[in-house]
């Protein structure tokens, strides 16, 4: 994972509140997540886990914080679970 994207995610555990779309977007691809246009939300999803998956309005400011939370709670499980493949193939 790139070190931008490791900064971003301990700003973010740090405060939710204040984010825009380009930032969590950013650290969403930061952190292996593809983003697809919808009709008025991104789409985010992760190649190797689709359960894994949010949208992020794309006309909004300021995003609210639950859209920053889903990022944690995503991003926080995809390093759960490549931890488990890890040590799975040790």
């Amino acid at each position: 994972m790139a070190r931008k994207a490791e900064k971003l995610l301990e700003k973010l555990r740090q405060n939710k509140a204040g984010w825009r779309a380009n930032e969590l977007k950013a650290l969403y691809e930061g952190f292996g997540f593809t983003i697809r246009a919808g009709s008025n939300h991104d789409v985010v999803t992760h190649p190797d886990y689709p359960q894994l998956r949010a949208t992020l309005p794309r006309h909004a400011k300021e995003l609210l914080p639950t859209y920053a939370s889903q990022a944690l709670k995503n991003i926080e499980a995809v390093i759960a679970l490549q931890e488990r493949v890890e040590d799975e193939d040790e």
